[in-house]
């Protein structure tokens, strides 16, 4: 066979390749990055969930108790009072919900605990564990060039701790 006549099979195999090659990569690098967001949204609600289960003072019977707001604000800023910049853009306390769960004898399965356990007078006890969730998940948005706008993700991370408070 002739070498001149192979010369241009080269150039043409390379520009086949060289875009599916940059779309693997960049596909990749997009999955990585869910993949990191993902795995900081976990740590943040489990150390959420860590900070409520260990404070004594947590009273669940109140939306606005202090205790939840400071576990909260600890799990976004790394800071109790608030003050610290969020450590993952644009998660607020208003998408984290902090659910205590009791276990139910007679059903053999957790529930949630409701707000007679407030009265301890009337039999009520306190909650067995905290689940701390983002119900509506966080939305992460994918990039990846060449393929039209894909839609947002919604990562839901749940993390549950047993109450020590």
């Amino acid at each position: 066979m002739n070498p001149r006549t192979r010369r241009g099979n080269m150039i043409i195999e390379a520009a086949m390749w060289i875009p599916i090659c940059t779309l693997l990569l960049v596909g990749m690098a997009q999955i990585g990055k869910i993949t990191y967001t993902y795995y900081t949204l976990r740590k943040t609600v489990y150390s959420i969930a860590q900070y409520i289960s260990s404070q004594q003072a947590a009273n669940f019977c109140d939306s606005a108790d202090t205790v939840i707001a400071a576990g909260i604000s600890f799990g976004i800023t790394g800071t109790t009072d608030n003050t610290g910049t969020p450590l993952i853009t644009g998660l607020t306390a208003d998408m984290i919900q902090v659910t205590p769960e009791l276990f139910d004898v007679t059903t053999q399965s957790l529930v949630n605990w409701d707000t007679t356990g407030c009265d301890t007078a009337a039999g009520g006890t306190t909650p067995q564990f905290i689940v701390v969730s983002i119900p509506n998940g966080y939305l992460i948005q994918p990039r990846i060039p060449l393929l039209p706008v894909l839609d947002p993700i919604p990562l839901k991370p749940v993390a549950k701790v047993p109450y020590g408070g």
